[in-house]
């Protein structure tokens, strides 16, 4: 079933609601839907519902009737994801499938090894395209509260933060770094459910910024033995904590 996003709808049940824009001309023109034929509709903020098209105008409005509110989706570990910018599309893909996997919150960073330069018109640019690609995710996966995608930000700044979860966790090689698995086990012991989840660059963090991210509260921790690419690193520590921290 098409879906579409009316950002701060409210979904009650019995209800009308007006789609217009790109939305409806996609659910129109490029969907092909027609007068009688269903639509899930979702906020942004977690409410989602199923309606009846019951009239078009041309290809950028339609109308929603008799809602019907579905049952929130179970709650999921409270995970953010800050890395450092992959060079290429990696980036895309990394936001795609992070949304796919349930992070709430996306932090792109600038560190010393970044390949990646942008200017301040680049990184509103970026954000966009970023938050757009998180859009068609959720619309695609059925994921009905919309994550987060910040404007890219410097380490430094980064690690200045205190509106993050407390449970810290570095991606490092480093020979002093403990196992995921180890730290995501202790965390679920003492019922904890949000992490942050920090991941360098191509070239990995400098001694430095590792030094800085322990001094911030951030546990130095290893994938493994095998060097991962930024992508797989992701991959595997957001699963790591989809697996060890929800419900």
């Amino acid at each position: 079933m098409h879906r579409c996003y009316a950002p701060g709808a409210v979904l009650t049940a019995g209800s009308t609601l007006e789609i217009e824009g790109e939305e409806a001309k996609h659910a129109l023109k490029v969907m092909r839907l027609r007068t009688g034929d269903e639509c899930e509709v979702f906020n942004g903020s977690g409410q989602a519902a199923v309606g009846r098209i019951a009239a078009t105008n041309g290809n950028t409005h339609l109308s929603l009737a008799d809602l019907r509110p579905l049952p929130p989706m179970p709650p999921v570990a409270g995970i953010t994801l800050a890395l450092a910018i992959p060079k290429g599309a990696n980036m895309d893909l990394i936001v795609q499938k992070a949304v796919e996997m349930g992070v709430q919150r996306i932090i792109p960073l600038i560190t010393e090894r970044t390949i990646v330069r942008i200017d301040a018109r680049d990184a509103a640019a970026k954000t966009a395209k970023w938050s757009r690609t998180v859009l068609e995710a959720c619309k695609q996966c059925g994921v009905n509260t919309l994550p987060v995608v910040e404007t890219p930000q410097s380490y430094t700044t980064f690690l200045q933060r205190t509106d993050l979860p407390a449970l810290k966790l570095q991606c490092a090689i480093v020979p002093h770094a403990r196992p995921l698995r180890l730290l995501l086990e202790t965390a679920r012991t003492a019922g904890m459910q949000e992490c942050v989840l920090l991941i360098g660059p191509e070239g990995d963090f400098s001694p430095a910024e590792y030094a800085a991210g322990e001094a911030a509260g951030y546990a130095p921790t290893s994938l493994g033995p095998i060097i991962l690419r930024v992508e797989t690193a992701v991959f595997l520590a957001v699963a790591a904590a989809r697996y060890a921290l929800d419900s």
